[in-house]
């Protein structure tokens, strides 16, 4: 089917990018063999590596493979959750790592302009210089950008400020054929025909590889509090979310079930604020303390009302310093880190917000008649909840031993959890992408003639089925 990566094929990739751009030692090559999915045995190492620095050496290596039939593997940092840069058939690896430079911070036009490895931590870095703020923030900050404009991630902004397509303003990107297009600028405003731009975000390296990006920035906050309010029902705490949305424009809403707290209490040695059975972490911004104040009491209000294990609004955990906001973002942010080792899957299901009180209350039913922990947490103001699959129960704060017969019951639980996201109107993927390990599920939530037109819109970008074949379909 594809051609294999013999000598000569590594003499011409060397001729493009040098030596120094290519990696073959077997040991090297495992570090490209997939993502941070938790289970390693949908990894594939690939037969070279190879790290172009421009534009023109990744337009000559997919020349090389498109006339050899070699499969390529685009790829970034490697933080993806679903198998989506495992190169499934062997073949070249393409790092877009050393494609790191920041071209333009524009403040006139704010914009930025970025070669698709600049991590997501340097280029908010870089927008704060410049006073200004790029909003998605997918949790790990050495995501690189042509990952996140693969995925169309957003993370937990995104109830205020949506995600990545959101900021995607222009795009440089390489044909399977080797072609080099260019995709919108920094214009605002395009009704130019159909919207190519649209269509390769969140392609996931199927159609083009990203080499540059123009992404959208706003002026940046000029004040930013953090809220966690306790609750000892889970139920209560995601039954509030409606009533703020109503009320306040919040910049994330989370919910979060204690039971995953400790492992990564413990992984940081940092505590959190409170303790109760489940929480929400609300994250609001403004343009002064007053006003975000005042809209935290307004928070604070509504949340006694809806239940919260509080008696009044002064005693709520505002973290008013970047210290104590940090603090509480790094053991968020590390919840999943904290749940790996003992993972089996995490999912990435999306449902309307106003149902995902529904579609918890199926998590824990389900949890109770197989008998397994499936701890939840997620971005509870745009409705994606991430349940995990574990093959342990938790103990005195600490993970137990092995759940016997994890491995016949997770098959039966991954089906029921999407057949109920299905049932309340949701996705199956909200930011995570469907890569690998989730395209079983794709039929369930999308009808055949979409996954037909999928399906030839590939075809034409790709007819040979080199970029990133395996994903998705």
């Amino acid at each position: 089917m594809y051609r294999k990566v013999d000598e000569h094929i590594t003499e011409r990739l060397e001729a493009i990018v040098t030596r120094k751009g290519i990696i073959r030692d077997a040991e090297k090559l495992i570090d490209y063999a997939g993502d941070e999915f938790p289970d390693p045995s949908i990894r594939r190492p690939p037969e070279v590596v190879v790290k172009p620095r421009t534009s023109a050496q990744v337009s000559e290596i997919l020349k090389l493979a498109s006339r050899e039939r070699i499969p390529v593997t685009p790829r970034g940092a490697g933080t993806g959750l679903c198998g989506g840069c495992v190169p499934l058939y062997g073949g070249i690896v393409l790092s877009l790592e050393e494609m790191n430079q920041i071209l333009e911070i524009d403040g006139q036009n704010m914009m930025a302009v970025a070669e698709a490895g600049v991590t997501l931590g340097n280029l908010q870095e870089a927008a704060a210089e410049a006073g200004l703020f790029f909003p998605p923030h997918p949790g790990d900050e050495s995501a690189q950008l042509g990952g996140l404009v693969n995925t169309n991630a957003s993370g937990a902004r995104a109830a205020k400020y949506g995600g990545v397509r959101n900021y995607v303003k222009g795009l440089e990107v390489v044909l399977p054929t080797g072609e080099i297009i260019t995709l919108g600028g920094k214009h605002l405003k395009d009704s130019t025909g159909y919207s190519l731009l649209n269509l390769l975000i969140g392609s996931e390296g199927t159609l083009g590889v990203v080499t540059k990006v123009a992404l959208g920035l706003l002026p940046k906050p000029q004040a930013v509090y953090t809220l966690v309010v306790p609750y000892e029902s889970l139920d209560n705490a995601i039954k509030a979310v409606p009533e703020i949305r109503n009320k306040a424009l919040p910049m994330a809403i989370e919910f979060i079930e204690h039971e995953v707290i400790p492992p990564a209490e413990e992984l940081l040695g940092k505590r959190w604020p409170c303790k109760a059975k489940a929480y929400l972490m609300i994250m609001v911004d403004g343009t002064s303390d007053a006003e975000v104040l005042r809209v935290l009491e307004s928070i604070g209000d509504i949340c006694l009302r809806c239940g919260a294990a509080i008696r009044d609004v002064g005693e709520l955990c505002i973290a008013d310093t970047p210290r104590k906001q940090k603090d509480i973002m790094d053991i968020r942010s590390s919840l999943y880190l904290a749940l790996r080792k003992d993972m089996v899957e995490v999912l990435d299901i999306v449902v309307p917000p106003a149902r995902i009180a529904e579609y918890v209350a199926e998590v824990h039913r389900i949890s109770k008649r197989y008998d397994l922990w499936l701890p939840n947490y997620g971005h509870a103001a745009d409705g994606n909840v991430h349940t995990h699959l574990m093959k342990v129960k938790p103990s005195e704060g600490k993970l137990s031993q092995e759940i016997p017969g994890w491995r016949g019951k997770y098959p039966l639980v991954r089906r029921e959890l999407h057949q109920k996201a299905k049932e309340l109107g949701g996705m199956v993927s909200g930011e995570h992408g469907i890569g690998l390990v989730k395209k079983e599920f794709l039929p369930l939530f999308i009808h055949p003639t979409q996954i037909k037109l999928m399906r030839e819109i590939k075809k034409l970008f790709d007819p040979q089925n080199i970029l990133n074949p395996g994903k998705i379909f």
